[in-house]
């Protein structure tokens, strides 16, 4: 690509010091050059979906369309709630998915990745997420996954990712996520 990549961060979970709050700050500082990362931490912030509001969409929602809209592609850290997609994240992605075929997640690609304080990572929210993006048509990258167990002993003291399998995957997945861009670049060059 001739410039930048440009992603758009969403983080699932609204605690301050959230395992995937770190590890997206972690995406962050591993960003290959070329690649800005550019959280919009407004997840918790928005209001709940509701139709009756689409008629005057709320300023947050029109705030965070316009930076979808304007990245190359959507990164998400997910934790796992109840065996699946926190509430607020699932939220953020019915405002985003409005208009229904030409909402400003149509044919974005995203990548997954996800921490967890529990054995299984974030494996069933991730997959719930895969669905999701079905509606949209937004392809995902399919992996390798970054499904982060046990998250608590994977950060250091200054929060930074030590663990060298999430390291290894999360530089894969910049790669996967480079080449979803290109692809969707060059079809829309075609188009």
């Amino acid at each position: 690509m001739s410039r930048d990549m440009v992603l758009c961060g969403l983080i699932g979970s609204i605690r301050r010091d959230s395992f995937n709050r770190k590890l997206m700050q972690a995406a962050v500082d591993r960003a290959p050059t070329g690649v800005d990362i550019r959280v919009a931490d407004v997840v918790g912030k928005l209001p709940l979906f509701n139709e009756d509001l689409l008629v005057d969409e709320p300023s947050i929602v029109l705030e965070l369309k316009r930076r979808v809209a304007e990245a190359d592609a959507l990164l998400i850290a997910t934790p796992e709630y109840n065996g699946g997609v926190p509430g607020p994240l699932k939220n953020a992605l019915d405002w985003l998915s409005i208009p229904l075929g030409q909402s400003v997640l149509q044919h974005k690609p995203v990548a997954i990745i996800g921490a967890s304080a529990g054995r299984l990572g974030t494996a069933r929210s991730q997959f719930e997420l895969r669905h999701t993006f079905v509606f949209s048509r937004s392809p995902v990258v399919p992996g390798p996954e970054l499904l982060l167990s046990m998250a608590a002993g994977a950060f250091d003291e200054e929060y930074r990712l030590t663990d060298p399998v999430a390291i290894e995957r999360l530089d894969q997945i910049f790669e996967g996520l480079g080449s979803l861009v290109r692809m969707q670049q060059q079809e829309g060059a075609i188009l």
